[in-house]
C-alpha cells in the first residue's frame, strides 16, 4: 500500500522517515520529495509499506500527531494519473506522535 505524508519537517531525511514507517512494518519503498533547483524536501513524501494492514495502523496512529513539532498528515495515496505521484484527503487525528 502507497502511504501519503504531508507536513514533513524539512530536517527529516529518508533514512529517518523509513526507520519511523519501519516501526510499523517492512517498508518497500520510500521518497521524500524534494525541489528541482534547491534539492530540499518539499515537506512531503510517499512510503509503500509491504502489509496493507501495517500500513493502514500507520496512517492511524500517524495522521494528525505531532512530528518535530509539526502536525503531520499522513493518509493512503491516491492514484491522479499520469503526472501525478500521488496525494490524499486530510482527515484530522488526534494524539502525538514522538520518534525516540
Amino acid at each position: 500500500m502507497k502511504v501519503f505524508i504531508a507536513g514533513l519537517p524539512l530536517e527529516v531525511d529518508e533514512a529517518e522517515l523509513t526507520a519511523v514507517f519501519g516501526d510499523f512494518g517492512p517498508v518497500k519503498s520510500l521518497r521524500i520529495i524534494k525541489d528541482r533547483e534547491t534539492k530540499e524536501s518539499r515537506g512531503f513524501g510517499f512510503v509503500e509499506m509491504v502489509n496493507d494492514n501495517e500500513a493502514k495502523e500507520a496512517i492511524r496512529c500517524m495522521n494528525g500527531a505531532s512530528y518535530y513539532g509539526r502536525r503531520i498528515t499522513v493518509n493512503i495515496a491516491e492514484d491522479k494519473g499520469p503526472g501525478f505521484n500521488g496525494g490524499g484527503n486530510s482527515t484530522a487525528g488526534k494524539g502525538s506522535f514522538k520518534r525516540n
